[in-house]
């Protein structure tokens, strides 16, 4: 054979390996991916940067800027396009809820020292603060502790006929206690909050019964379970023309029982 000719079919045999590799190259090769970047809107929002408990005073670091979406922005959410100087405005504020960290601050849930205590902070609006008197023995053992809800009993002696008894009634039921003495919220893994009195969250109208309650005899608290928070039968107390007053347990809106005092 010619040298000529084999050079030539050498050089085909190359050309030929070189197009099989080139492609099985492209049809090996996985599929080209498009990415497609899409900017969505955000803008800053102040949250939480550590946990806050109910009636903490709070401080500027105790706040954050972090990124939101504009989509996401609800009424009463701080935006530093709105108030940039927030953390320093709020600073000193006393937290009327609890925060967690990274949670978005609203106005609603913070106030001012000079627009209240901090009892008249955590309030809610129509409700009244009342303290009883409690001991270990009338307050479940002492395992009430704050936000807890509770039973009022009034216990007193009553003359019947020539023999004196002693008799216990609910008078208020299903309130909701905002304080152990000096503590609003009992401290982490803590199960007993001491104190020598339990401030209750009441209506004006439940606050006048729990006050003449305690003028006619003992109080004690009765625990409830967290499950059984449903709205219950009250118990009132109400004051006569002549200035006795007359306690009527009320079931299903029918008085079960009355008794009075002069």
């Amino acid at each position: 054979m010619k040298r000529g000719r084999v050079v030539v079919l050498a050089i085909a045999a190359t050309a030929a390996l070189t197009a099989a590799w080139m492609a099985n190259s492209i049809v090996s090769r996985p599929p080209e991916v498009k990415q497609v970047e899409k900017t969505v809107g955000a803008t800053d929002v102040l949250v939480a940067a550590k946990d806050i408990n109910l009636g903490d005073s709070v401080r500027a670091n105790d706040f954050k800027w972090q990124q939101w979406p504009v989509e996401g922005i609800t009424p009463g959410l701080i935006t530093k396009s709105s108030q940039p100087d927030a953390p320093s405005e709020l600073s000193g504020a006393v937290a009327r809820a609890p925060f967690i960290s990274g949670e978005p601050i609203k106005d609603q849930k913070l106030i001012k020292i000079s627009e209240g205590g901090v009892m008249a902070a955590i309030l809610p609006r129509g409700m009244r603060a009342v303290s009883t008197p409690i001991r270990e023995e009338t307050a479940a053992g002492g395992f009430i502790l704050p936000n807890d809800r509770v039973d009022v009993i009034l216990s007193h002696k009553r003359q019947v006929g020539r023999k004196e008894e002693t008799v216990s009634e609910a008078v208020l039921r299903n309130v909701r206690v905002l304080a152990i003495g000096q503590a609003l919220e009992n401290s982490d893994g803590e199960k007993v909050v001491a104190g020598k009195t339990a401030t209750l969250e009441l209506t004006p109208r439940q606050a006048e019964v729990l006050t003449l309650a305690q003028s006619i005899g003992e109080i004690s608290l009765s625990l409830r379970s967290l499950s059984d928070a449903q709205a219950d039968n009250e118990a009132t107390i109400t004051i006569g023309d002549d200035g006795s007053s007359t306690v009527k347990l009320l079931k299903y809106g029918v008085p079960s029982h009355a008794f009075g005092v002069n």
